[in-house]
């Protein structure tokens, strides 16, 4: 049963049936398609509209079709889309009284009511994931506020960090996220139902009944832009595809940091695979995959930005096609969190790899410029200067913390003893004091302020 078909005098082509129908994807609405319909069934008989007697034996009908397909029960097949399969299964079950829930409501604002729905749904799931991995992150944080490793630019050593210091920082990225999430779900919480096809109704309806029945914070202001509004499907993509880009870093740099060249960690068994003619690999296969799949979000931004940029209002069948944008979003930004969840939570990490990859790369250097220009030196001498002094240990294969007082009084005699102290690995660290650096001490006050903040999300 169709939904639509007086005017016609003879069916659709077979094809085009098929062409047309969306219930293959949109059968996930089923669940607030139905409660969307049960709130909207309630008004209607909280404004007589039709008899409360009608009324409940809508939503009575309504509730058992809920409970027998979450029981499976139910299979969700034969109709166009869910919204035709709920109306065809309910007036299958409760006769003639059923083909009353639609009065007061066209498939435009019911959809778009749906989506909404489930978005805010969704990005409570998303946004609880997030929340699991800054949890895991500021754990590793708190155990290696102390570990010393690179830290990088340019892909080249740069300064030593702590990895406490660098698990806060991607926490800090992994809160901004949720923050976007949660202020896009700001802008999706608008009940859109009561709009009508575009022009709102006739009838005496009450929708911020319907709102507060559904949870919807306020209500769509203007028919016209309810039904074809779809900007928060492009605001959520977007703040998904952020999420991704940030798993992708990790994962990139993980990459590296798994391989022989590197060996700053070791990936558990559980989140790796083979090769099947290697016998001897280890692959980081499901770093590669965040990577990958976050280039496919990115992509779904692409598609949703193009399906909306040439629609003339109001409504169009070509925002059928938003719902496999979203719920491919959805699916693949939510198992990358929980899978880069369990790689960072099985994962161990060789320390003494990272410490001693840190003595490499003159990362003291700034510190010596730091040092000349506390005693007077003009910093971008200081600079020049400690160049110099690097050109020397490579030309003489040594660190900078193999030279002695005397190799350094060559280049300044303003060197005194305590220029030694300075280039130590460790102290180099601890001297980072400002706040929202590297020094433990910093690391962990910034711990407790990204876990208030965590709460308070």
């Amino acid at each position: 049963m169709k939904l639509w078909g007086g005017v016609f005098t003879r069916k659709t082509e077979k094809l085009a049936d098929e062409f047309n129908s969306s219930l293959c994807f949109d059968c996930r609405l089923y669940k607030h398609d139905i409660l969307g319909s049960i709130a909207h069934c309630k008004m209607l008989g909280s404004q007589k509209i039709i008899s409360e007697k009608e009324s409940k034996l809508i939503i009575d009908g309504l509730e058992q079709i809920l409970k027998d397909i979450e029981n499976s029960k139910l299979k969700i097949e034969g109709a166009e889309d869910i919204h035709s399969f709920v109306e065809q299964e309910l007036i299958k079950r409760i006769g003639e009284t059923g083909k009353k829930l639609h009065t007061a409501r066209s498939r435009n604002d019911q959809v778009a009511t749906d989506i909404r729905m489930y978005l805010k749904d969704s990005i409570d799931n998303t946004v609880t994931k997030l929340k699991n991995l800054c949890a895991v992150m500021l754990e590793h944080a708190q155990n290696h506020a102390d570990t010393i490793m690179a830290g990088y630019t340019h892909m080249q050593k740069a300064q030593p960090i702590t990895l406490g210091h660098y698990f806060n920082a991607y926490v800090c990225m992994f809160l901004r996220d949720i923050e976007r999430l949660k202020d896009c779900k700001k802008r999706i919480d608008g009940l859109p139902l009561g709009s009508g096809a575009l022009a709102g109704t006739t009838y005496p309806i009450d929708r911020e009944l319907t709102a507060k029945l559904l949870g919807f914070a306020e209500i769509s202001p203007n028919s016209l832009d309810a039904v074809s509004d779809r900007d928060f499907l492009v605001e959520y993509i977007s703040a998904c595809a952020l999420i991704g880009l940030h798993m992708s870093k990790i994962a990139e740099e993980w990459i590296y940091w798994a391989c022989d060249e590197f060996s700053y960690i070791t990936l558990d068994e559980g989140y790796s695979t083979g090769s099947s003619i290697m016998p001897q690999k280890k692959n980081p296969d499901m770093l590669e995959l965040i990577r990958g799949k976050s280039a496919k979000i990115i992509g779904n931004l692409t598609s949703a930005a193009a399906l909306l940029k040439a629609q003339p209002l109001s409504y169009n069948k070509d925002l059928q096609e938003d719902k496999p944008i979203i719920f491919d979003t959805e699916d693949n930004i939510n198992i990358c969190i929980d899978v880069l969840c369990g790689v960072i939570k099985t994962v161990k990490f060789n320390t003494d790899k990272m410490y001693s990859s840190a003595l490499g790369g003159y990362s003291s250097a700034t510190d010596i410029a730091d040092y000349l220009a506390k005693k007077g030196v003009p910093f971008r001498d200081a600079h020049n200067l400690t160049g110099r002094i690097v050109l020397y240990c490579i030309k003489n294969n040594l660190k900078l913390e193999d030279l002695k007082l005397n190799d350094f009084k060559k280049f300044n005699p303003i060197f005194e003893q305590d220029v030694l102290d300075a280039v130590k690995l460790e102290n180099v660290v601890n001297n980072r004091k400002s706040f929202g650096g590297t020094a433990p001490d910093q690391v962990r006050k910034t711990i407790e302020i990204l876990e208030k903040k965590l709460k308070e999300l």
